[in-house]
């Protein structure tokens, strides 16, 4: 397709009639009452906890290190909570980008957002560090409440046609940027843009660092600490989660104290605590289904085999 920006009627093809299948599905569901999306969230979760065997091990191997205090039967239980919010999860990306926004505005909690507010007054962006929750696309929509100009970094899709859906879907709420289309992300910063940012996948070795995350050494990349060199803009961290009773979602700021310091692998270190802290307000509604831990330091084996 060169440089013409996709549209729809470029994926007609018959590869792709599984894809609008699952995308006309998901509107339909985005459709009903949020209860019911909820509860179906659930139940497809508890199925795909049942049909997908190696993600259920990549979970529980995750949960194990993470939360190595917990006693087995907890850490089943938990693994079976990531499937049932990271299916919730499918469900509030359609919500994200079909549903009236004003629904949630009552039901979001926005704390400590005077912090943003004040580090946006000088001028120089913010970079808005997340982390890869269940709500992802939602808190983008959620974010969006508060007027506040998002510019997303993402990894551009494998598949064109997910690439096109995702992208469209994100234009409803922030402005999407490929992480390395550097030029856009420094434009952005300049406008006193936020910039969404999640540092918290095992992108490989190269441009990393190994630095504990939940007590074990993860590949940890050091952009972050690029990214703010090359505006000077300030760092705040963005968690999002859903309240443990369905009636909502928490959005909150916080610093993270320390950032920037004396050398970029400390910066890491940095994260991943802050990082930990977030998810740790609501353990089973992170990605453990993703190999967090994949690219092992030099001697060391690869704990999902």
């Amino acid at each position: 397709m060169g440089t013409k920006e996709a549209t729809w009627s470029d994926f007609l093809a018959p590869r792709y009639w599984g894809i609008w299948l699952a995308i006309g599905l998901l509107r339909l569901i985005s459709a009903l009452p949020y209860p019911a999306g909820l509860r179906i969230g659930r139940t497809l979760g508890r199925t795909l906890h049942l049909l997908m065997k190696k993600r259920r091990h990549i979970a529980r191997t995750n949960i194990a290190i993470a939360f190595p205090e917990e006693p087995e039967i907890s850490q089943k239980k938990m693994v079976l909570d990531v499937f049932e919010n990271n299916a919730i999860g499918l469900i509030e990306t359609g919500w994200a980008y079909w549903k009236d926004p004003e629904f949630f505005r009552a039901r979001t909690e926005f704390r400590n957002f005077e912090l943003l507010e004040k580090q946006l007054e000088q001028g120089n962006g913010v970079i808005l560090m997340g982390w890869h929750f269940s709500c992802l696309d939602l808190a983008g929509l959620l974010f969006s409440l508060r007027g506040h100009p998002c510019s997303t970094l993402y990894r551009e899709h494998d598949n064109p046609m997910l690439e096109w859906f995702f992208t469209k879907g994100r234009q409803r709420f922030s402005y999407p940027v490929e992480r390395q289309k550097t030029r856009q992300m420094l434009r952005a910063m300049r406008k006193n843009h936020c910039i969404w940012y999640a540092p918290d996948q095992d992108l490989g070795r190269k441009g990393t660092a190994f630095v504990p995350f939940f007590g074990f050494r993860a590949a940890t990349t050091l952009a972050t600490t690029k990214m703010h060199q090359l505006n000077l803009s300030p760092l705040v961290k963005l968690d999002c989660w859903r309240k443990a009773d369905d009636s909502g979602y928490i959005l909150e700021i916080s610093q993270v104290d320390g950032f920037p310091s004396s050398s970029d692998e400390n910066d890491a270190l940095l994260i991943n605590k802050a990082i930990e802290q977030g998810i740790r307000k609501a353990p089973t509604q992170y990605m453990w289904v993703h190999k967090r831990y994949k690219t092992a330091p030099t001697g060391q084996k690869n704990i999902y085999k």
